[in-house]
């Protein structure tokens, strides 16, 4: 078990490095036993992950040393030093290049003079980012926010350049946790006090009265609030697609690519409990989740069942008053909360708009005639968002827009939304809903 957050937030980024493992699962795995050395590395692996190109660049224009040519343990080393250097301004300098020469002097240990060198000549800067030359407006904020430039160019010729440097910002802010509360077993003024008791600092949400933020938590399955049953985690983006279909008590729902169950749970407490919640994924392992989480939670109507909700299940058809249809997607909308996905390879993307479809054709057969299909993803990219539902639409006659309300500031038009992860504080989401008719 390593002994300090340095050596904890250099194996995780090794291991991400190397075979692709996630970093919050690697620190779970090897973290100190001291509590505020957990939390550091924590926000050394997030910092480090978020601020990667940003990083890189002030180590060069520090250092006049190209980072690229240095052999890869070295890179991770300079990178969780400087970004101590540059962003954490409560740790010491000369505690964070001490420690990044150990961490040489263990895993690179030919290199650990330079090591120092290279720390030395950053500390000189400690609390200074440098200033940004770059050939275009797109390379500068690729490397200010240290998000690829496909992506920039994207996001900028989506939205414009202020709304894209506000969501490459968005996506290295830290994310509050999002209570929504049971309303079957507690009133969210009974959980609040509740939860302030036990120390949690608590922040009512502006989109919905019946959820919280919350923070100091610690581990949030350990509360007692939690394993009550009081509340469940989700994103307010994420329950805005429920609010959207307009569940009703007695309806029958599924909601497919359940897992974690969000959806599912949020379905059943909107109607009360009353009705028929079938929750479908295609991983065995997440139906136990699911099932585990309505257990927790009381809520009798929502089952889960393994099931590719790209093969067809005649026994649904035209079964459901509401189909949950959040598909697999890039996640880019999440970016706050999985820094890493940023890296992924845009070349992986591709093919995502061809599953999306097929699985949005698949599921538009369980929809009842008058029923709502509902179609969601935690990205904002117009090709996995827009272009798939103007395909669906292409491919079906069935199917018309329904509009929807949102909580304000966010707003929908013609049975559409898309809701960006700033200014509003939410992850990137797309929603759309259907009406069968």
């Amino acid at each position: 078990m390593p002994v300090n957050a340095r050596e904890s937030a250099y194996l995780a980024l090794t291991a991400y490095r190397k075979r692709g493992a996630r970093p919050d699962m690697v620190l779970a795995s090897n973290v100190p036993k001291d509590p505020r050395e957990r939390a550091l590395a924590r926000i050394i692996v997030s910092g480090v992950l978020q601020n990667e190109l940003l990083l890189d660049y002030a180590v060069e224009k520090y250092t006049g040393r190209d980072v690229k040519s240095l052999q890869p343990e070295v890179r991770d080393i300079l990178r969780l030093s400087a970004y101590q250097l540059l962003f954490l301004t409560r740790v010491p300098a000369h505690a964070a290049v001490s420690e990044g020469v150990e961490l040489a002097k263990a895993h690179a240990p030919r290199a650990s003079g330079l090591v120092n060198a290279l720390l030395r000549r950053v500390s000189a800067h400690a609390g200074t980012l440098p200033e940004i030359e770059a050939e275009s407006r797109e390379e500068a904020l690729s490397i200010r926010w240290s998000h690829p430039l496909w992506l920039v160019k994207k996001l900028r010729e989506a939205y414009g350049d202020d709304a894209c440097e506000s969501i490459l910002a968005a996506g290295n802010t830290s994310a509050p946790i999002t209570a929504q509360v049971n309303t079957l077993k507690v009133t969210p003024a009974s959980l609040r006090e509740s939860l302030e008791a036990h120390g949690v600092a608590v922040a009512e949400c502006p989109y919905f009265p019946d959820a919280l933020y919350l923070t100091g938590t610690g581990a949030v399955e350990e509360m007692e609030e939690f394993q009550k049953g009081w509340f469940y985690v989700q994103d307010p983006a994420a329950r805005m697609a429920v609010t959207a279909s307009g569940v009703e008590a007695g309806d029958t729902v599924l909601d497919l690519c359940a897992a974690p169950g969000g959806k599912s749970f949020a379905a059943a407490i909107a109607m009360g409990d009353r009705g028929a919640v079938r929750a479908f994924d295609i991983h065995v392992k997440k139906t136990g989740l699911i099932e585990r989480g309505a257990a927790r939670l009381g809520l009798s109507s929502v089952t889960a069942s393994a099931g590719d909700a790209r093969i067809f299940l005649p026994e649904l058809e035209a079964s459901a008053d509401v189909v949950l249809c959040d598909v697999p997607c890039s996640g880019l909308g999440v970016i706050r909360k999985k820094p890493e996905i940023r890296w992924k390879d845009p070349r992986e993307l591709e093919r995502l708009p061809a599953i999306q479809l097929e699985i949005l054709k698949n599921v538009s057969r369980y929809v009842k005639p008058g029923g709502r299909l509902v179609y969601s993803t935690c990205t904002v990219l117009k090709e996995e968002n827009e272009d798939v539902v103007s395909a669906f639409r292409a491919w079906s006659g069935d199917f018309e827009p329904e509009d929807f309300d949102l909580p304000a500031p966010f707003e929908a038009r013609g049975g559409r939304a898309v809701i960006l992860p700033a200014p509003g504080g939410t992850d990137g989401f797309f929603i759309c809903v259907l009406r069968k008719k």
